[in-house]
């Protein structure tokens, strides 16, 4: 995955000269996400999805993290770091507030996470943004910037609700077929699509970007605000019943990552190029320090061991 993301996201701001200007590059993100987001549900089926539900208190309070505390965070934090630029602090507001990252599954299972958990949330926060990510940016832009919510709504059912739908309604009455599928051809090009979006958003992010001492802040602001989403789902996991260990590390990762090819064919699909940038660098932070978060985890845990293992002696 750090491949795949921080690669295109180079190769972007090199070659961002060679795209040919009249190409529909928005539909062609669009179309690339709506076929990830398809791929990516022929993991879940409906009956694992629905039996993941019954964590309902776990889930809802992961809600209020990620959608409620970490917007928080981040609108404190682009304060901080860049009180006159308005289009900067929006970028961080939804780099905080779009979809928990599918590639969260991926890490919470690697890790020996509870992933029914991790799929619950990642799916049932996909299915519903487009109800209220058009609210949300309504509410924070106001009247500042003409957008089109009609069509945004419209362009989010096709990139996530519609998919997510179909994918895991085929997998249901041919779940070996398709998770077969998922799991060969269908991951492979999927992470060709995903490195295609990346390149195109980072092509057409780069003429924005001022290689001065300011990145040099933002770098620093968008390094604290990655922790800070992988240090609240840690001690967001403190407060839930089922403390087990499983647990803890789908909300780490659920809490920490965000789907950030979606923020950025948002971004440039409905706002000023500037909200852009800092959802670009975030990719250059989110899955290096996805695997520092699982270092200190397993350091953890293998401390816990053996202070264990001493108590017992």
């Amino acid at each position: 995955m750090f491949v795949v993301v921080v690669v295109p996201v180079l190769l972007g701001f090199v070659f961002h000269g060679y795209l040919p200007p009249n190409w529909p590059w928005g539909n062609v993100a669009i179309f690339l996400f709506a076929y990830m987001t398809f791929v990516t549900a022929l993991e879940v089926y409906w009956r694992k999805f629905l039996h993941a539900l019954t964590h309902l208190g776990v889930l809802l309070w992961m809600f209020c993290l990620i959608h409620l505390i970490m917007p928080g965070v981040a609108f404190l934090l682009a304060r901080l770091f860049f009180a006159r630029d308005f289009f900067t602090q929006l970028g961080f507001l939804i780099g905080a507030t779009v979809p928990v990252g599918v590639t969260s599954i991926i890490w919470t299972s690697v890790t020996g996470g509870n992933t029914a958990l991790a799929l619950a949330t990642v799916t049932l926060d996909t299915m519903l943004i487009p109800f209220w990510f058009p609210l949300f940016l309504q509410l924070i832009i106001g009247e500042n910037i003409p957008v089109d919510y009609l069509n945004l709504f419209r362009n989010l059912l096709f990139m996530v609700t519609l998919p997510s739908v179909l994918g895991m309604s085929l997998t249901s009455f041919c779940r070996e077929s398709c998770q077969r599928f998922a799991h060969s051809s269908g991951g492979f090009t999927s992470k060709i699509a995903l490195a295609l979006v990346v390149f195109i958003n980072a092509a057409r992010v780069a003429p924005e970007m001022q290689w001065n001492l300011g990145l040099v802040r933002m770098f620093l602001a968008l390094f604290l605000l990655v922790m800070s989403g992988y240090s609240l789902g840690y001690l967001g996991s403190l407060g839930v019943r089922e403390r087990d260990r499983g647990t803890r590390i789908a909300m780490v990762y659920n809490v920490g990552m965000r789907n950030l090819s979606f923020a950025l064919v948002l971004a440039i699909s409905y706002l000023p190029p500037l909200a852009a940038v800092p959802l670009t660098l975030l990719m250059l932070y989110q899955q290096p320090l996805a695997a520092l978060v699982n270092y200190l985890l397993a350091k953890n845990a293998v401390d816990r061991a053996r202070s264990y293992s001493l108590r017992v002696l």
